[in-house]
């Protein structure tokens, strides 16, 4: 039995780490000194100060746990990595692509690459050789690692890297076996003052939602931006164990699984498991998971499932990011677990979190919260000027100089960085509108908003709405462009088990989105898919829906 499985954690009524939220809005600085490197500021100095603390806990694919760490033994696996780097000829900038599922050897390689300076490059584990190939190239990578599954795929681009290193038995001659490397290196002869904060510390590629995807490189300061995320966000403490679920290739995994999280020295879950909702379930109850963040994909998932018969005391802050969590979800959610809220939280692979929903401030169902202490906010028109108290417009961060974890713009991508960034603001793409408390109400990627009759229409109500039937596990909405109206509303959706498409169920469906939401919303046609395309970080490609309908690829739709 995991150690783990009996701790002790904060009882789900516990206070709060955040006590005031207008005086912490006011007063929260993020300082990052001139010299600064994430692995030895963090890890290495929670490893002197609390050695046998829990840090991190591994599960498998079967949700048993394979390995439990301490802070030393991260900041030991971090050391050993960064000399098996050194030895191989990987130096300070150069960039590492690291494809490894969640295990020890993720945090390793990432900690290790850190420590020295070199830049990892993490790819989501669902990544064709195609687009191995177009990463490695745009980053002009040196080496990579990755699993045995992934080192096919690596060969298959015929890139000619300098090292290979592979995680897993039988990679082959070409593959050198990074785990066995690690252990026995010494972790010695490393140099004391690798970075400062300005120095690139991971580099990421966008989801790629409206565009090809874009590089996000940022610098160590980054790490202390999610600070904001696990304090304020994620509600965390020491002693608490917390699980994002994310594939180890997304920026969210950067969210909740390597920064924030041990600055707040809480353990960390990574767990290779498939989000079956069943066992998801069972390993929250089982090892007494006290926080849980999960794209609202997951979610939607677990509401359908019994909750009977599980053991959830120990579960105490539930979060959720990636896009906008269906407010039926939540009220269900909070049904099933005794009163437990989801959190929702928003922001990019660009930034850290910088809007989000908290325990000690009022939760008003559909809104993204209000600003995370640290970011300076705000809604403005397309020439940056704000916009009236609930009106639609650009979701902005102003006063880019001091923002601590904003990206310094797109990597080798002037045009990019110059279409979003303006004066002191960052454009972000999303679209929102302020109340007079300052939360703030999602609308949707610029790209997505939908004008029909003069009615600007955002998906998200109305994905909402068709995902409150219990008829429909997920939804899209994109619009066709149409001679009378400038576009209509489409609703593409994905059935329960026991649902069968029909004009008379897509009937239903706008009848029931039109006493959901204001009627001129409702969708004019109902397409039912088996599966909506999504990025590898899960979000709806709404584009590539459009393009489907374009090219008459979508099912015939059922029009009552």
């Amino acid at each position: 039995m995991s150690s783990l499985e009996s701790a002790a954690r904060p009882p789900r009524d516990c206070e709060p780490r955040l006590l005031d939220y207008e005086a912490e809005l006011s007063s929260y600085r993020v300082e990052v000194p001139d010299r600064f490197n994430v692995t030895t500021a963090i890890v290495e100095s929670w490893a002197e100060e609390d050695p046998q603390a829990p840090a991190a806990l591994y599960i498998d694919e079967a949700g048993e746990v394979v390995k439990e760490s301490s802070a030393a033994d991260l900041a030991d696996a971090g050391r050993r990595a960064a000399r098996v780097l050194l030895d191989l000829g990987i130096a300070k900038g150069d960039h590492v692509f690291v494809m490894v599922p969640p295990s020890p050897a993720w945090h390793a390689a990432l900690l290790g690459c850190m420590r020295i300076g070199a830049v990892p490059v993490p790819g989501p584990n669902l990544l064709t050789p195609k687009d191995i190939e177009h990463r490695l190239r745009r980053t002009r990578a040196i080496a990579a690692i990755t699993d045995e599954a992934g080192s096919r795929k690596v060969d298959q681009t015929g890139a000619d890297l300098r090292v290979k290193l592979g995680v897993g038995s039988g990679l082959g001659a070409a593959w050198e076996d990074f785990e066995a490397l690690c252990v026995a290196a010494d972790g010695t002869g490393l140099p004391d003052d690798p970075t400062g904060r300005d120095d690139p510390l991971i580099l990421y590629f966008t989801s790629g939602t409206v565009s090809e995807p874009k590089m996000v490189q940022h610098a160590h300061s980054y790490a202390l931006g999610h600070v904001g995320t696990a304090r304020f966000w994620h509600d965390l403490r020491s002693g608490d164990l917390h699980w994002t679920v994310a594939d180890t290739g997304w920026a969210k995994a950067a969210w909740g699984s390597l920064f924030g999280q041990w600055h707040e020295r809480a353990c960390v879950v990574l767990s290779a498991m498939k989000p079956d909702p069943e066992r998801v379930l069972d390993l929250i109850a089982r090892y007494r998971i006290s926080s849980f963040c999960a794209p609202p994909t997951l979610y939607r998932s677990l509401v359908q499932v019994d909750f009977g018969g599980r053991d959830l005391s120990a579960l105490r802050h539930c979060t959720s990011a990636g896009e906008p969590l269906n407010p039926e979800v939540i009220h269900i959610w909070r049904k099933s677990t005794g009163g437990l809220t989801v959190y929702e939280g928003y922001g990019q692979t660009e930034t850290t979190c910088v809007v989000a929903n908290y325990r000690t401030a009022e939760v008003r169902a559909g809104s993204m919260g209000r600003p995370v202490p640290g970011w300076e906010m705000d809604v403005v028109d397309d020439d940056g000027n704000a916009v009236e108290v609930g009106a639609v417009g650009n979701v902005v961060v102003r006063s880019l100089g001091p923002q601590v974890g904003l990206f310094p713009g797109y990597h080798e991508d002037a045009e990019a960085t110059a279409e979003c960034m303006r004066g002191d603001l960052y454009f972000t793409g999303d679209r929102a509108a302020l109340d007079k408390d300052g939360y703030f109400w999602f609308e949707g990627r610029n790209d997505d908003v939908i004008t029909s009759s003069a009615y600007r229409i955002g998906p998200f109500e109305v994905e909402s709405a068709l995902v409150a039937h219990p008829a429909v596990v997920e939804a899209a909405v994109i619009g066709r462009d149409d001679p009378k109206r400038t576009q209509v509303v489409v609703g593409v959706c994905v059935l329960t088990g026991d649902a069968e498409p029909s004009p008379e169920l897509a009937r239903e469906l706008q009848d029931f989105v039109k006493t959901t939401t204001a009627p001129y919303k409702y969708p004019r046609e109902i397409h039912f898919v088996a599966d909506l395309p999504k990025t590898v970080s899960g979000k709806i490609r709404r584009g590539e829906l459009r393009g489907w309908l374009l090219d008459g690829r979508l099912p015939k739709p059922s029009k009552p």
